[in-house]
């Protein structure tokens, strides 16, 4: 079990960091289509790359292991509740299983501590 948690957890922040990266690359016309539809302009992205960075990082640590994967939950939801209001049911189905990596992983616990 202590093996998965390890695993989950990397992969979470991986994850984290990977989207908080990509925001400050060179964005397609799809993915700037996609935020404009979500009502997320240019001047939000860097923050959110920003926050997913600060998270993705403080996933890996114990004491803010619990904030970090609640705001990563938050996070999610946030998109989906977007792509709902925006009308892309699409997009808020294919984060349910993102929503559920932080609730899993909340409900592990921190897998380095002793």
């Amino acid at each position: 079990m202590k093996i998965i948690s390890i695993l989950l957890v990397l992969l979470s922040s991986f994850l984290s960091l990977k989207h908080g990266w990509d925001t400050f690359q060179p964005a397609n016309a799809e993915q700037t289509k996609m935020m404009t539809d979500l009502g997320i302009g240019e001047t939000v992205k860097p923050f959110l790359g920003v926050f997913s960075i600060i998270v993705g990082l403080m996933i890996l640590f114990p004491k803010t292991f619990f904030i970090s994967n609640l705001l990563n939950a938050i996070t999610i939801l946030w998109i989906m509740a977007l792509s709902l209001r925006a009308g892309i049911t699409r997009t808020a189905l294919i984060e349910i299983p993102f929503l559920a990596l932080p609730l899993l992983l909340i409900w592990l616990t921190y897998p380095f501590k002793h």
